[in-house]
């Protein structure tokens, strides 16, 4: 089996043992294009003298959860391209890599500020259910204290997503208005006398001001839980994902890849950002699967 490029060797070191498995060269290229692109992001945030090693250690924490929690890598190109190279920002902070920052390796101060904020949650809806019910058992307490967290979690991230599909229309509507606003434009008359042209500067459209656009929803993947969506309104989201890829990203800019995950599954997720990758190339194998 050939070895990496001399670029890219130190960057791939910790997946030697998957880079073996590439047995095509198109294989090879793939992930070779796919860990240079995403080498020359980590240049922008670490410099090019860290990128690598920060970009490695990536690799060597993302292989280490896969064995842990996964079992061993079925589809080595997918989850090369898929999982293991792409960046996973934790927050609204574009250096956030599983909660670390990339150009200076520190926590991320935002990913640490959710976490105390749903620990303040958590005490207090916890203090609430205490008062609520002295009499119960520590058991007890703690069911109540995760159903209530889950709903008012669950209530939060749904008006999030009522507010953004709102603000979307609102969008759609402004187009739509000023489209219709410049066919309206009367046209000038033509003079029936010939005389020295005059030129008329046409009125202007009122111009439309929108509204700033909805920071995403920031909600954690650990606490939105989709059971209480219906089967209808879970097969209706899936069947949108599979027609538009489109939404797939869409949904991951705003929530996160984690809940994009649990919302269309690892398969359609995976498609959708193999396919975007890979300009729908079909090289004889599947990328969809989970790893």
């Amino acid at each position: 089996m050939p070895l990496p490029p001399e670029d890219l060797r130190a960057v791939l070191a910790p997946v030697d043992l998957v880079w073996a498995r590439l047995e095509r060269p198109a294989a090879r290229r793939l992930v070779e294009a796919a860990a240079r692109s995403e080498l020359a992001r980590v240049i922008g945030f670490a410099g090019r003298t860290d990128a690598p090693q920060v970009l490695a250690d990536r690799l060597a924490r993302r292989l280490a959860d896969q064995m842990r929690l996964a079992g061993p890598i079925k589809d080595p190109v997918g989850w090369l391209i898929g999982l293991a190279l792409p960046q996973r920002q934790q927050c609204g902070d574009v250096r956030c890599d599983d909660r670390v920052l990339l150009d200076s390796g520190q926590d991320c101060p935002r990913c640490e500020d959710r976490q105390a904020d749903r620990r303040a949650q958590r005490h207090a809806v916890a203090a609430a259910v205490d008062a609520a019910m002295p009499r119960a058992s520590e058991a007890e307490r703690r069911a109540a204290t995760d159903r209530q967290l889950h709903e008012t979690v669950t209530a939060r991230a749904w008006a999030k997503a009522y507010e953004w599909e709102q603000h979307r229309a609102r969008q759609a509507e402004a187009k739509a208005a000023r489209a219709e606003a410049a066919a309206a434009q009367p046209v000038a008359d033509v003079p029936a006398v010939p005389m020295a042209p005059v030129v008329l500067c046409a009125p202007c459209p009122a111009a439309v001001v929108l509204a700033p656009e909805p920071e995403p929803a920031d909600v954690d993947d650990q606490e939105l839980v989709l059971e209480d969506l219906t089967r209808e309104q879970v097969r209706d989201w899936r069947v949108r994902a599979m027609k538009d890829h489109q939404v797939v990203f869409d949904h991951i800019d705003r929530y996160g890849e984690p809940l994009a995950r649990r919302r269309f599954s690892n398969q359609l997720v995976d498609q959708a950002q193999h396919l975007s990758r890979l300009g729908h190339l079909d090289l004889g194998y599947a990328t969809g699967g989970q790893s």
